[in-house]
C-alpha cells in the first residue's frame, strides 16, 4: 500500500472522527493510528490549509463556516437570528452605552432593541442605518474605511473612535465560538478591531447559531474566560454550552 494511500486513509478517518467528536487531539489520534504525534500535527497542518479543519492547541477543531458577504449572510435563517436577537436584548437595560458590532445576527438584535433610552455605538453602517429611526437611541458610528464583505468600518480610524470607550454592553461578531478556542474570525483586521473594543467592554455578549458553536476560525478575538454571556439558539448542542457555563459564561437560550 503506498505511503500516498495511507496519507488519504488517514486524513479520512481524522475527518471522520472530527465530524462524529466536533474535536480531535493530536495525542489521541497518534495511539489510535499508530504513528507519532508529529506526523499528525504535519496532518493537521495539511488538512487545515485544504480548509478542512481549523487547528488549535493540542489538535483541531470544524472550520467555521464561511457564510459569504454580508447581503448574503442576511439571507441566511433570518428567523433563528430573530429568535437569537430576541433573547439577546434581555441584557440591555435603559441608560446603557451598547456597542453592536458587524454582522447579521447583530443587525438583528439591532433591529430588536427596546424603546428605551441608550447610546448605541456601531463600526456597521447597515446597523447605524437601522437604528436612524429611532430618535430615543444616541447613534455614534465608528468610521474610517468600509470592508465590504464584513460590513463594517475597520482600520485605525475606527480603532480611534472606540479606544476611548467604556461601553456597558459589547454585541461582539462571531466567526465561530468553542469552549476551548474562544471567539474567533475570518479577518485578521475584523479580529484586531473585536479584540479593542471587547477588552474596553464591561461585559461581551456573544449570540452564535448552532453552525457555529464548537467550531474556530483562523484568528483569535476572545478568550473564553473574557466572555460573559453567551446567546445560544434553543437547540443548541447541550456539551458545548455545558463547556461555557463551566467557565463563568452565562449562557442564554432562545426560544423554540
Amino acid at each position: 500500500m503506498s505511503t500516498t494511500l495511507l496519507l488519504k486513509q488517514r486524513h479520512a478517518l481524522i475527518q471522520q472522527q472530527l465530524q462524529a467528536d466536533g474535536r480531535v487531539l493530536a495525542l489521541d489520534l497518534a495511539r489510535q493510528l499508530d504513528v507519532s504525534e508529529d506526523t499528525i500535527r504535519r496532518d493537521l497542518r495539511d488538512m487545515a490549509a485544504a480548509g478542512l479543519c481549523q487547528r488549535v492547541y493540542g489538535g483541531a477543531l470544524p472550520l467555521a463556516p464561511d457564510g459569504g458577504s454580508l447581503t448574503q449572510r442576511k439571507q441566511a435563517a433570518p428567523e433563528r437570528k430573530e429568535r437569537l436577537a430576541q433573547a439577546a436584548v434581555s441584557l440591555v437595560r435603559a441608560g446603557q452605552v451598547l456597542f453592536l458590532d458587524a454582522g447579521s445576527t447583530n443587525l438583528a438584535i439591532a433591529g430588536a432593541l427596546p424603546e428605551l433610552a441608550l447610546t448605541v455605538v456601531t463600526n456597521a453602517p447597515a446597523i447605524a442605518m437601522l437604528l436612524m429611526e429611532r430618535p430615543e437611541i444616541e447613534l455614534i458610528m465608528a468610521g474610517g474605511r468600509v470592508d465590504r464583505r464584513a460590513g463594517a468600518s475597520l482600520g485605525p480610524q475606527a480603532l480611534r473612535t472606540v479606544e476611548r470607550m467604556h461601553p456597558d454592553l459589547c454585541f461582539l461578531g462571531a466567526c465561530g465560538a468553542d469552549a476551548g478556542a474562544g471567539v474567533t474570525a475570518f479577518n485578521y483586521d475584523e479580529a484586531e478591531f473585536k479584540r479593542s473594543i471587547a477588552g474596553a467592554s464591561k461585559a461581551v455578549v456573544v449570540a452564535v447559531t448552532s453552525d457555529k458553536l464548537g467550531t474556530a476560525a483562523p484568528f483569535g478575538v476572545l478568550a473564553t474566560g473574557l466572555l460573559q454571556h453567551l446567546v445560544l439558539e434553543a437547540d443548541a448542542d447541550a456539551a458545548h454550552a455545558a463547556a461555557f457555563e463551566r467557565l463563568g459564561v452565562q449562557v442564554l437560550r432562545a426560544r423554540a
